[in-house]
Parts: structure tokens; C-alpha cells; sequence
């Protein structure tokens, strides 16, 4: 962890954790605290959308999704965007038939509400006006391949580029892009900021996924709420 990265605006340090504490939290939080996993992806798909909405103003959203918890916060944020009538579509990068998990179950909703999802880069639409990149959270650990490189080559060229958690292709303790990565414009990480965010060209916020004080305390990660609303802007300290 690193206690000197991050500030919030008001001047209050944020510590920053890598992907292995993180996974910790993940683990505490759900685990021993009772939290799950849909309830914090619940939590990022709601904050994602309301980034989106401000982002986006008027023009057509699409929301590039994996597996998992950062895949299933992506599919969250499309349906919380539907409901609002924002103009949205998901394109996976995989077949729907290998989502897992919450994933699988925001999927089911989305097609329930006749969403449209496709698979691979040939599903992008032409000329995006924003891009939600919720395709790998923190746990990459080498250079992305398959359909989801494909998809950041695909889509690089669009006019607005938002990340859930971390860019995906960039390792969140390090920092390192072993292959292509999403370049973003703004990056919506969850709970605590990454160490691998440090010298990013992008606005950073911060989300709230409702994680209580006493997950990073048994943790001993040493944690002041930085939050007043639902997410906060942070940034590099000098």
C-alpha cells in the first residue's frame, strides 16, 4: 500500500493499495463482513451511470464488459443508463454463454429488457461518442489478449473513453502496459485508489461501493472516509 499517492481536493490523503491488498478487501468484505458481490457491483454499476450520463450528454454509450465483478459493474452501469432512457449498447468479450456468476445474472436482465449485447469487435458500433471500459479490473496480470484486445484496438478512436477500477491492459499495482491498453479519460476506480494509477493522464475519481471501515481495519490499511457523496475526485500528490 502506499499512504502518499492520492488526495482528495480538501487535501486528505487516500491510501492507495495494490491488486493482492485489494483482493484482500475483496475477500474481507465478503467473507468475514458479509457483503457479496453483487451488492458492491450494484454499488459500481449505479456510480459508473451517473459518470456516463455526465460524460456522454446525448450520445450513444457503449459498454465494453468481461467477466467477473468489473464485467458485471459494466452490464450494472448499461441497465441503470437504459432505465434512464441514455441511448446504450454492450459489447462482451466473450459469448454470453461464458459469463459467470453476477455477471451472467446483470446479462439475463439486460436481454430481458431487450438491451442489445454483442460479442467481439465486429459488434462495436461506428463512432462511438463514449466508451465504458469495464472489460478487466485489477486482477491482469499480463498482456490482454483475445477479444478484449481487440475490442481497446477498436475502439481507441472513440471521442470519450471511461474506465471502471483501472484501464484495462494496465496493471493496477504497477502501472505497466505489457500489451494494448485502454488510454482513458477518465477512470472510476472502486474503494481505494491503485498504486498502478500513479502518473495517469486522466481525471480520477473515487467510488464508493458501500465497504465499511472496519474491512480495511481488520486489514490494518490504515483508511479515513473520503467520502461526502458517492464518489470523490482525487488527485497525485506532488
Amino acid at each position: 500500500m502506499n499512504e502518499t499517492l492520492f488526495e482528495t481536493a480538501g487535501g486528505q490523503q487516500v491510501t492507495a493499495v495494490t491488486a493482492e491488498e485489494m483482493r484482500a478487501v475483496d475477500r474481507v468484505a465478503v467473507e468475514d463482513v458479509g457483503l457479496t458481490l453483487r451488492q458492491m457491483m450494484e454499488n459500481a454499476g449505479r456510480n459508473l451511470a451517473a459518470h456516463a450520463r455526465e460524460m456522454q450528454q446525448g450520445n450513444q454509450v457503449v459498454v465494453l464488459a468481461g467477466d467477473g465483478g468489473n464485467g458485471g459493474g459494466g452490464l450494472s452501469c448499461a441497465r441503470h443508463l437504459a432505465n434512464r432512457d441514455v441511448p446504450v449498447s454492450v459489447v462482451l468479450d466473450r459469448t454470453p454463454a461464458k459469463l459467470s456468476g453476477a455477471a451472467a445474472q446483470q446479462y439475463e436482465i439486460l436481454t430481458a429488457m431487450d438491451v442489445p449485447v454483442g460479442t467481439g469487435p465486429d459488434a462495436v458500433p461506428t463512432q462511438p461518442g463514449l466508451v465504458v471500459d469495464a472489460l478487466v479490473g485489477y486482477g491482469l496480470s499480463g498482456a490482454l489478449g483475445g477479444f478484449a484486445a481487440e475490442l481497446v484496438t477498436e475502439t481507441a478512436e472513440a471521442d470519450l473513453i471511461m474506465s471502471l477500477d483501472v484501464p484495462t491492459g494496465r496493471n493496477a499495482t504497477t502501472g505497466a502496459e505489457p500489451g494494448v491498453a485502454v488510454t482513458s479519460d477518465r477512470v472510476l476506480t472502486l474503494a481505494l485508489p491503485k498504486t498502478g494509477l500513479a502518473d495517469g493522464d486522466w481525471d480520477l475519481w473515487l467510488a464508493d461501493i458501500a465497504i465499511p471501515a472496519t474491512v480495511y481495519d481488520r486489514l490494518d490499511i490504515p483508511y479515513e472516509n473520503p467520502f461526502g457523496e458517492y464518489w470523490v475526485e482525487l488527485t497525485q500528490r506532488d
